[in-house]
């Protein structure tokens, strides 16, 4: 049995765009590619899918996703191999929990004191934060994450520390003006916007529809939503609608 490309894509959440630049890389062919010139895919090909979405979820590049299928041999073997990972990852994101928990509770507790937030122990903040979960979760805009995935290579550990923390901040600095009141088009919120685009733009040139679509990606990718959902309530939709109104007045 065998299903066609738009089957899978609703079975497994993957945009067949993202689909097609897996063929194109030579990372998940389909089966065969029928007479009305449509990809379609056989279990085996399902099987690879899950494999490289479990991978992506763990943080693995689509270069080192490739490398891994092409040098493993048994499939209950390489599955074996993930659920090891899956299970480090509950563990570490048991861990996440916790930190964001502490931190939540003490910044209640300054704020109920009126005083600043002392941090004793700044390195407690990133427990269980590591960088390669902070990798931007580009799935479904999979030339960006190529060249994502090409700089986050080349960056020392140093380099990419500073980078997790620095979009962490970004997050941060955008709660603090939604909960302040601004309007998603206000200045102060549109100049922390530009401030990721250009940074996008510094890795290749990103269109008006494509940013919006990343905009979107806020909400509906589940990861982007629960990420900004755990900084503040609501502001997975306040990012989605800061860049439409980015791209709509700065961008078209």
């Amino acid at each position: 049995m065998d299903w066609p490309i738009s089957e899978v894509a609703r079975m497994s959440g993957v945009t067949a765009r993202t689909l097609r630049h897996y063929d194109k890389t030579g990372l998940l062919p389909p089966a065969r590619i029928g007479a009305n010139g449509h990809r379609y895919y056989e279990e085996h090909q399902l099987l690879l899918l899950q494999q490289i979405l479990v991978l992506r979820a763990l943080g693995v590049g689509l270069p080192e996703i490739g490398r891994i299928l092409s040098q493993q041999v048994d499939e209950v073997d390489a599955l074996r191999g993930h659920h090891r990972r899956l299970l480090v990852e509950r563990d570490r994101l048991d861990t996440l929990a916790g930190t964001v928990s502490r931190t939540i509770a003490e910044l209640e507790q300054s704020r109920k004191d009126g005083t600043p937030m002392t941090i004793n122990r700044p390195e407690n903040l990133f427990e269980g934060v590591q960088p390669s979960h902070y990798e931007e979760n580009v799935s479904d805009f999979p030339e960006l994450a190529e060249e994502v995935g090409r700089r986050a290579a080349a960056m020392s550990q140093a380099d990419a520390d500073a980078g997790h923390r620095e979009r962490t901040a970004q997050m941060i600095r955008l709660a603090e003006l939604m909960a302040a009141g601004h309007p998603a088009d206000a200045e102060p919120v549109q100049a922390e916007i530009d401030a990721q685009y250009q940074a996008l733009t510094q890795l290749r040139a990103v269109s008006a529809e494509e940013y919006r679509a990343i905009g979107v990606s806020c909400v509906d990718n589940d990861a982007w939503r629960n990420a900004y959902e755990t900084i503040a309530p609501g502001l997975a939709a306040y990012q989605r609608d800061a860049i439409e109104a980015y791209a709509t007045t700065r961008l078209n």
